[in-house]
């Protein structure tokens, strides 16, 4: 698939969004999960940057744009129901705001 096509062809939900997980170029670690709408690939794909849609701030994140722990983008793909992104991004310092590398730093036991 295209760059170009990509925006067109993923099913969003009833929201407009689209989930995305990011994974580390480095060593395939699982770095967050975030939510895409149309506007969010398309800068991120422009900018090569990864670039979210906050929920809970109601606009366009680009991730690190406070903390400069930026995700250059390495890739996109898409799954087989066209409704989830993995997102292969260079994590450029820690991921999560809690400083972790990772959002997935909380183990469930037992």
């Amino acid at each position: 698939m295209q760059r170009s096509q990509l925006a067109d062809a993923v099913r969003y939900d009833d929201n407009g969004l689209i989930p995305a997980i990011i994974v580390s170029t480095e060593d395939n670690a699982v770095l967050m999960l975030g939510y895409m709408n149309d506007e969010a690939i398309q800068q991120t794909l422009e900018t090569n940057t990864v670039t979210f849609w906050s929920r809970s701030k109601g606009r366009l994140w680009m991730k690190g744009e406070s903390s400069g722990n930026t995700l250059e983008l390495e890739s996109i793909h898409v799954d087989c129901d066209q409704d989830a992104l993995l997102v292969r991004a260079r994590a450029n310092g820690p991921t999560c705001h809690t400083g972790n590398r990772s959002c997935f730093f909380t183990e469930v036991e037992g």
